[in-house]
């Protein structure tokens, strides 16, 4: 068989401060850089990405992938119209010219917006199918927090979806769209039975963890799900912060049986709407977190972890705000570590003055959040390094970062790691780049939401989540959401969406 295969990743906080532009998906980053042609098989080799594991599962069976493009930039606001038609183009171009095709995979997010676009996936999907025909199966994998919509479900053979947050299964997903093609095969080519549920509610980004309940419980449940005639189950957590129509939780579900796929794709939303009050989680203030975290780190032999969940990276913050990082300094957190702060300036003039050199610097916001300003400080430059190196956590295994220059300050008995080039902190190799090893950190300040728990959650006494400033708030009402579909809950149990908003109205 001969399958197309490419990829396009983007996650679209629509109430993010920075846009993705064409050069964020060209000059790479956390994952790899725009390629094409069979420069992409290389790019995604031995890295933990969907399409390396569909690859990966292709060759195995004898079938011939033929590569269109790869691309994808770490999670912002929309995706300008000139990324998003260069990229689409890349795909549409490489499927032009691939000649006769048996399939095609396309490993997408699910929650891509772009300036034109609520549904980015779904517009890419149209433009495929029109050009393939209705004939032609296209597998599709999703990110775990895909906002899954009609038009996706109508446009693809298959959708299948991440089990895990933080998303240590991305191959394997990869591995199992391959598996749906085999059944697509076997069947002589019939389509999937499928069914799709929109739950009622948000769900917060720092909930939906499946290593923690009440999301843990419910993905362990779906491969029970996949009984006779249901060949695959897929729970969407959705992303909260994209200012869309269909934001939210879904169902998926395909298989050879229409009956037995509803009986599932119903059962499993209940058990979901049952979990909705738990859904809500905990969290402390900087302040709060701080103070319970040097109590706690006192009489603790692994570091207590403070996730700064609202200027998540991987959620479209630019990792610059310093509320949580003022707070360690504030209060004297011997002991304390936190990164990656995204501040290229800074990196800068930490190389120019070399290791073991002090200077004053002005540290983060550079957003230009209201409200934000950089923390001023006195700092010595425990340590400078190129960016260059390769992770070896579950999350980002295999992937070869490139974030600039970086560099280690110490402020008093706390150290800020910096990095010219935004990417969440899920990885401790983030860490021992600069000479730091976090086990030995008293406590340890991540700008991540839940991906970091698959690296650092095994040397933690405990994880407390906290909420300084940044642009992902976990508390919903505190966006200014102008396009959600009427009834759907803001928070677990929480107040209505009114529906869309007129421009021009308050």
């Amino acid at each position: 068989m001969r399958i197309a295969v490419g990829g396009f990743q983007h996650e679209t906080n629509t109430f993010a401060p920075s846009k993705a532009e064409l050069e964020d998906f060209t000059k790479g980053g956390g994952w790899p850089p725009l390629s094409r042609g069979e420069a992409m098989f290389g790019s995604i080799a031995g890295i933990n990405l969907p399409a390396a594991g569909f690859v990966e599962a292709a060759r195995e069976r004898g079938w011939t992938p033929l590569p269109l493009a790869w691309a994808g930039a770490t999670p912002s606001s929309y995706v300008t119209d000139e990324a998003f038609e260069t990229i689409a183009g890349y795909m549409l171009d490489g499927l032009e010219h691939a000649g006769s095709l048996d399939a095609v995979y396309l490993d997408l997010h699910g929650a891509m917006v772009t300036e034109s676009h609520e549904d980015g996936e779904g517009e890419l999907l149209r433009r495929v199918r029109n050009l393939l025909g209705p004939d032609v199966p296209i597998l599709v994998s999703l990110d775990l927090h895909a906002n899954v919509t009609p038009e996706m479900m109508t446009l693809a053979t298959a959708l299948v979806s991440y089990r895990t947050y933080p998303h240590v299964d991305q191959a394997v997903t990869g591995k199992r769209a391959a598996r749906l093609l085999d059944l697509w095969v076997e069947r002589g080519g019939r389509g999937f039975a499928s069914a799709f549920r929109q739950l009622p509610f948000l769900i917060p980004l720092t909930s939906g963890c499946s290593l923690i309940e009440p999301a843990k419980s419910l993905y362990d449940s779906l491969d029970s799900l996949e009984v006779e005639g249901v060949d695959s189950v897929s729970f969407n957590a959705g992303f909260s912060p994209a200012d869309i129509h269909h934001a939210g939780p879904t169902v998926t579900v395909f298989g050879s049986d229409q009956a037995a796929v509803d009986a599932v794709a119903d059962g499993l939303a209940a058990s979901i709407l049952a979990e909705e009050a738990a859904f809500a989680g905990d969290i402390m203030s900087a302040a709060d977190g701080v103070a319970y975290a040097k109590g706690k780190a006192s009489g603790a032999d692994r570091p207590i972890v403070l996730a700064d969940t609202q200027d998540n990276p991987g959620a479209g913050g630019n990792g610059d705000t310093v509320g949580l990082l003022a707070e360690l300094v504030r209060q004297e957190a011997a002991g304390a570590a936190l990164g990656l702060l995204y501040d290229p300036a800074a990196a800068e003039q930490a190389h120019q003055l070399g290791a073991g050199a002090e200077g004053d610097f002005a540290l983060g916001s550079q957003s230009g959040l209201p409200g934000h300003e950089p923390l001023k400080v006195r700092a010595r430059v425990a340590a400078v390094g190129d960016g260059r190196f390769t992770c070896t956590g579950p999350f980002y295994l295999g992937a070869r970062m490139d974030l600039g220059p970086m560099a280690r300050l110490r402020i008093g008995a706390v150290d800020v790691l910096i990095a010219s080039k935004k990417v969440q902190a899920g990885d401790r190799e983030m860490f021992r780049h600069l000479g730091l090893e976090p086990s030995e950190c008293a406590i340890l300040g991540l700008k991540s939401s839940v991906h970091f728990r698959a690296h650092f959650q095994p040397i933690a006494e405990e994880v407390v989540v906290v909420a300084a400033p940044g642009p992902n708030p976990v508390d919903h009402l505190a966006l200014d959401y102008r396009n959600l579909r009427g009834g759907l809950r803001l928070m677990p149990n929480g107040p209505l969406s009114k529906g869309p908003v007129a421009a021009g109205a308050t």
